[in-house]
């Protein structure tokens, strides 16, 4: 696949020709590993997309011996995996947290400053320290397998956030572990949880007023149709990791898990750029949907770090915070 820009017509039409794969040309065998990989973005994503074609070649690779198929939605979240009742899944590290509190690192408030600083820190040392931390409580994260969501900005419907004093007492609905939303609290805002499927009806409603997510994620959920003003604020990144249950990942032969590794690296590096070109491009996009866009004053997001920051690195934990600052440099 090329890694020149795609748009969602091209999401779209592609996954038909992703899905289905010929092996060889005689009767296609019975998989030796039937499993299941599980996310809760649309149809639509560039990560069901390239999670599609990652498994499409991975079944022609090994001769139809693994047969991965995509389910989304579901619940039970990263305990499915500990038990060995789901095979894959891709989960947030704020998702993670709860069971790996040093993935909340992903999240941390003003620390990475565009993708490609988050890049390099989890395809390296932190990455690392943080695939061993899961290991230790029974899920395998896939080396190079972190997909891209993006930097973090804020909608709202009723005024732009100009700074942070427009937050407060807004109802805005906010992802992630309580100790990220208490960023918001420390701010003055009103935080409302619930899943991501459940956004829009509440912004519609009016029971939310505003919401944290990547321009993607605007896009994908089609917010613009009940959101007015785009600020931002590149307050935080996110992204979904490529994870596996332990149990079923040490039942697979040696080779079957060199060839997932080596496609998921491949995949993930494909689905980054289309998600940073769509990042990029998505707010031309949505300011066509009716969208207005402003730049928030990031000072006044930032004057509440040196009070909310010993409480975050205390919940990730020193050597989370150590390695992320060898990337990002000094934060405090």
């Amino acid at each position: 696949m090329s890694q020149s820009r795609i748009t969602r017509r091209e999401v779209s039409l592609g996954l038909a020709a992703a899905t289905t794969v010929y092996i060889g040309t005689g009767r296609a065998r019975a998989a030796d590993f039937a499993l299941q990989h599980n996310h809760n973005l649309p149809v639509e994503s560039p990560l069901h997309k390239r999670a599609t074609e990652m498994w499409a070649a991975i079944k022609a690779e090994t001769n139809g011996r693994v047969d991965v198929t995509i389910t989304r939605g579901g619940e039970g979240g990263a305990n499915r995996l500990v038990s060995g009742d789901l095979a894959f899944m891709t989960l947030a590290g704020n998702g993670l947290a709860a069971l790996v509190p040093p993935f909340d690192v992903q999240a941390t408030p003003y620390s990475f400053k565009n993708p490609q600083q988050v890049y390099a820190a989890l395809d390296g040392e932190l990455g690392a320290y943080l695939h061993q931390e899961a290991r230790a409580k029974g899920i395998y994260a896939v080396p190079g397998g972190c997909f891209e969501n993006g930097m973090h900005q804020i909608t709202t419907v009723s005024k732009p956030i100009r700074t942070a004093a427009d937050l407060r007492g807004m109802k805005i609905r906010v992802p992630g572990t309580s100790f990220y939303q208490d960023y918001f609290r420390a701010l003055g805002a009103d935080v409302q949880i619930m899943n991501l499927t459940r956004v829009y009806d509440a912004l519609k409603a009016g029971t939310v007023d505003a919401q944290d997510d990547p321009w993607d994620v605007v896009e994908l959920f089609k917010f613009y149709e009940v959101q007015k003003y785009g600020s931002v604020t590149d307050h935080s990144w996110s992204g979904y990791n490529l994870l596996a249950s332990m149990r079923i990942w040490q039942s697979l032969p040696a080779d079957i898990q060199q060839v997932i590794e080596r496609n998921a690296r491949k995949y993930v590096l494909l689905q980054r750029t289309d998600t940073d070109n769509l990042n990029d491009q998505l707010r031309r996009d949505l300011e066509h949907h009716g969208m207005m866009f402003n730049n928030t004053d990031l000072q006044s997001m930032r004057a509440v770090l040196p009070s909310y920051y010993p409480r975050w690195r205390d919940h990730v934990g020193t050597r989370a915070w150590t390695l992320l600052q060898q990337y990002t440099g000094p934060l405090g």
